[in-house]
């Protein structure tokens, strides 16, 4: 089990733990439950600060919890640099020697004790610099401790085992900031996949209002500018239903002026679920390959139906078409961005689909990701379901 794997495991373990604390607290009776009751809760109360990474903000939150794990008279936290970031508890006059430990700490992975630092009242104590080491990136930071005279191996072990506690929230940070920055890439390379032929058209379809009907191409030049400002917006990785559908709105504005009555659109949302939080841009690529899938190769064009309905703790969105189907066996094969729709554009009718359902999966779970239905002549169905609450995730 990887370190990343293991830090997963102990968070939840601790969570559960902690769930069966408060629920049978009144129940502890011996003085052993209440110091593993006692000490899973002041775990906790550390892992929150740490989970945001090692900044000096995070690390004075957590030093009063960490230092009552220790049961040290005094705790310090440095960066990877060894620069200090916070000292807990008496005997401050002992930092200069403890930044000293900590570089030598940090350059050779390991820790560093230090006995007797300082002169006078310090000299019966021990300084102990514990390097806070991560697999996959190396020292995040080192722990500092300061105890009364040497530590025997039960001192140095517990040290030890709180250190690896501090490094498994912290790699737990690291991931959630890899998965924000990858959340990040993974919008900008969906916003790539924008069609440039629905870019093309639209524009197209505005100058062909200039001369005709002016107030017409006005309120077009309008709809696109606001459907461009939200499509590459910088701000957040996640919107609410009711921003997603605006912007589909304009969307479906300027195809509508361009097919016509060829182009029907049909929506029934529930009101309770606009404020519903899912990943940015979920839906647009559901709705354009909709677009050109259920008007692609047919006379008579076709219908686009968006349903938003409430489903419990979910929402339930679906965007179906009545266009000419595709074989189920490709969806199977995982061919999702590599289907033609057989318009002659050589364009992929499913642009950037598995993009949002991996995203889905990412945030949510992979009980959360794309469902479609669909079969050749038959049109095609894409449902997807997000919870209508997920603690650490907003707009």
């Amino acid at each position: 089990m990887t370190t990343a794997l293991a830090a997963v495991a102990a968070a939840a373990l601790i969570a559960g733990a902690l769930l069966i604390w408060s629920r049978t607290r009144r129940l502890v009776t011996t003085p052993a439950e209440r110091a593993v009751h006692s000490a899973l809760h002041t775990a906790s109360l550390a892992a929150v600060p740490l989970r945001r990474g090692l900044t000096e903000r995070s690390a004075r939150e957590a030093a009063p919890h960490l230092r009552a794990l220790t049961g040290a008279e005094a705790l310090a936290l440095a960066d990877a640099d060894g620069t200090l970031l916070v000292w807990e508890g008496p005997h401050a006059e002992l930092a200069e020697h403890f930044t000293e430990a900590a570089e030598r700490a940090v350059a050779g992975e390991r820790p560093v004790l230090v006995a007797g630092p300082g002169r006078g009242e310090h000299a019966g104590r021990t300084l102990i610099a514990q390097p806070l080491l991560i697999e996959s990136t190396g020292v995040a930071g080192v722990l500092g401790v300061v105890s009364t005279g040497p530590p025997g191996p039960g001192g140095l072990g517990a040290v030890a085992e709180v250190a690896r506690y501090a490094c498994g929230q912290l790699e737990l940070a690291e991931l959630d900031a890899s998965r924000a920055r990858l959340d990040r890439a993974e919008v900008r390379a969906l916003r790539a996949q924008i069609s440039p032929h629905f870019i093309y058209n639209a524009l197209n379809t505005i100058a062909s209002f200039v001369r005709t009907d002016p107030a017409r191409a006005r309120e077009l030049i309008l709809e696109f500018a606001d459907f461009t400002r939200y499509s590459f917006r910088a701000a957040g990785e996640f919107t609410v239903l009711a921003d997603e559908l605006r912007n589909i709105e304009r969307y479906l504005a300027l195809e509508r002026a361009r097919f016509g009555d060829a182009l029907q659109v049909r929506l029934r949302i529930a009101p309770e679920v606009l404020g519903v939080v899912l990943p940015f841009l979920a839906l647009q690529p559901l709705v354009e390959n909709a677009v050109r899938h259920g008007l692609a190769g047919t006379a008579h064009g076709g219908t686009i139906s968006i349903v938003a309905t409430d489903a419990g703790t979910d929402c339930v969105i679906s965007v179906e078409d009545d266009g000419v189907g595709m074989d189920p066996d490709l969806l199977r094969s995982g061919a999702l961005d590599a289907v033609d729709t057989g318009a002659g554009t050589g364009e992929s009718a499913h642009v950037g689909l598995a993009n949002v359902d991996d995203r889905l999966r990412a945030a949510f779970g992979d009980d959360y990701g794309l469902v479609v239905e669909t079969a050749p002549g038959a049109g095609t169905k894409v449902s997807l379901r997000v919870p209508k609450f997920r603690a650490g995730i907003r707009a």
